[in-house]
């Protein structure tokens, strides 16, 4: 910061002159600038600010006194002019914080040769919200009053709460984007005033919205498609022509195209020109993937151990967009791999494709070769997921008695899959749930007729204002008028696990034949956790495990397990490390989760 320093009269005078004024110029500068060293270091000071700690944070970042005291270039004159200013400007920041009679007196001191400056505030009572006023004018009070009613549930500054800048510029914000989230995209504030009376420390607020007509969607409008065929995103839109707007609906168009292999980015805009409400252009721009894709990964997991994956996808097939794709996967006791040709998505967004899968498990001194082919054909949208496949599994089991058996079936399957929460990668209320149900009929390439049914739910419960309850519940069943010999191993089950009974290693309960253990018929594993949050990004749990993989329902043996864990938002989902006690082998496990396994 500087000051101007206004301009003296100019004198012509002589040519000599001027010539010995600008010899004498370079020297005058020297002597200037050793007359005003001193001055400058002198500007050189520490400042203390003695305030409560949140509104301290605030004046040491905006304060100009505070800003500016390691600067190097600043003449006393300037540094005066910086202490003269502080009972304004802390007064103006601390009105944004709500105290509008705070009391702030400065005391310059030399400390060592240094000078130090300490600003006292005491900020005086804070400013409350002693009333409100929202008034709304437009079509919503006739089409839509549950739109008004959500507008004034989302305003977040009430009656009684203190009153700072931040909190009303919040308000505004979370009720106006609440009118405009379904119907009213342009929906404005006509006029926001809060009439603040420092004598009495009230603030009174007045909020006008005009809600605007309904808009209701026009057709896509679509740019930067060059590699694929727009077609593509037409056939996951889920929008149609002249629906009413909401942002929901917009966002799922959004995840639907970004769900597909083809588009790495997707830019919307909605047109909100409140005189052209009807069928309102919804333009999208993507930036597309290239034809070929490398992927590699390692990592650990408590169940299985370390591993490495990999994968190659070629999304151009044929010519013709669809998708070749080969993965593999391998662990200390597993081996994964699988080739499938997919179809790009058709109308209503189904994918048709045909795959091959290799698998191999070594667990519990039980190993299980499993081959399968088949074609599927699937849906994935926002909150529903569906599944029909056609599959056929030819499995072969090792144990530590008697020969290797075999097995094959042909199996028609269904799986249906809802998300109803408040946020999928770190849910909070609502519930997930998956049902899958398959046959098989003796002949038909398959050595035993049987059915299988398989449900896994998550309920996610709130308590208070950041601590939640999570309930889970995985039910499975392999029906048959028999044994389970004839039946492929990978269709039967077996519990144990960071995702199952926390407690006791990865599927280590089944049907125990020789120390070898086999998977059983039924499955039933639940458990209950209390998540406490210290800070939004950290907490801890508790929980209790329980459940069984048996033959015999009649004969069932229940395993239970009990521990607590830390959890962590991270950046790429959630992580849960807990250290769980097994009650029926009497042993401590730790068990590592990234994600939510679903």
């Amino acid at each position: 910061m500087s000051d101007s320093v206004p301009e003296g009269r100019r004198h012509p005078g002589s040519p000599r002159r001027r010539l010995w004024l600008s010899g004498l110029l370079p020297c005058w500068l020297v002597l200037l600038g050793l007359t005003l060293a001193p001055v400058l270091a002198q500007a050189k000071y520490k400042v203390d600010i003695h305030a409560p700690r949140d509104l301290r944070k605030i004046l040491e970042a905006h304060l100009d006194l505070a800003r500016f005291a390691n600067r190097d270039d600043l003449t006393d004159d300037e540094y005066r002019f910086l202490v003269s200013a502080v009972p304004r400007q802390v007064t103006d920041l601390l009105e944004t914080q709500g105290y509008f009679t705070p009391a702030v007196t400065t005391d310059e001191r030399d400390d060592n040769g240094k000078r130090r400056i300490d600003i006292n505030v005491t900020p005086g009572p804070i400013t409350v919200v002693t009333s409100l006023s929202i008034h709304m004018t437009g079509p919503v009070l006739t089409e839509a009053p549950a739109r008004d009613a959500a507008t004034r549930a989302a305003w977040t500054l009430r009656e009684g709460d203190p009153f700072s800048q931040q909190s009303w510029d919040a308000a505004k914000d979370s009720a106006l984007k609440a009118l405009q989230a379904e119907r009213y995209l342009g929906a404005k504030i006509t006029h926001a005033e809060a009439r603040i009376n420092p004598a009495t420390h009230k603030a009174a607020l007045i909020v006008d919205f005009d809600s605007g007509p309904t808009f209701t969607l026009g057709a896509l409008q679509i740019e930067g498609t060059r590699r694929y065929p727009a077609w593509i995103i037409s056939n996951v839109n889920p929008l149609n022509v002249g629906e009413i707007y909401t942002s929901q609906r917009v966002a799922e168009l959004q995840k639907q195209i970004q769900s597909t292999p083809y588009f790495a980015s997707v830019a919307l805009d909605i047109g909100n020109d409140t005189a052209h409400p009807d069928l309102t252009p919804v333009r999208l721009k993507v930036s597309e993937y290239p034809y070929q894709s490398t992927r590699a990964s390692v990592g650990y997991s408590s169940d299985t151990g370390p591993y490495i994956a990999g994968s190659y996808s070629f999304f151009n097939l044929f010519d013709r967009a669809w998708v070749a794709s080969v993965t593999g996967r391998l662990e200390k006791d597993q081996e994964v791999g699988q080739v499938q040709i997919s179809m790009p998505p058709g109308r209503y967004g189904w994918i048709n494709s045909a795959l091959a899968s290799y698998t191999r498990t070594n667990i519990e001194d039980t190993t299980i070769l499993s081959l399968r082919a088949g074609v599927q054909r699937v849906r994935t949208s926002t909150y529903y997921d569906y599944t029909y496949s056609l599959l056929f599994y030819d499995d072969r089991l090792e144990q530590n008695v008697g020969p290797s058996s075999y097995a094959h079936a042909l199996v028609p399957n269904w799986t249906w899959t809802r998300r109803d929460v408040d946020d999928v990668v770190f849910p909070r209320a609502g519930n997930l749930v998956t049902v899958s149900a398959g046959f098989a009929v003796q002949h038909v390439l398959t050595e035993q007729t049987f059915a299988r049914l398989y449900a896994n739910g998550r309920e996610y419960i709130p308590i208070g204002q950041s601590d939640l309850v999570l309930l889970r519940l995985e039910l499975g069943g392999v029906f048959t008028s028999s044994s389970t010999n004839g039946i492929p191993a990978s269709l039967l089950f077996r519990a144990g696990g960071a995702n199952s009974i926390r407690g006791y290693s990865y599927d280590s309960i089944g049907t125990n034949a020789s120390g070898s253990i086999l998977p059983a018929k039924y499955l039933v594993t639940a458990s209950t956790e209390y998540q406490h949050w210290i800070t939004r990004d950290w907490g801890g749990a508790v929980f209790y495990d329980a459940g069984t993989a048996t033959d015999n329902w009649s004969e069932r043996r229940f395993y239970s397990g009990v521990g607590a864990g830390v959890r962590w938002r991270s950046p790429v989902g959630p992580v849960n490390l807990d250290i769980a006690y097994g009650i029926q082998n009497h042993s401590w496990r730790p068990d590592l989760t990234l994600g939510i396994a679903f």
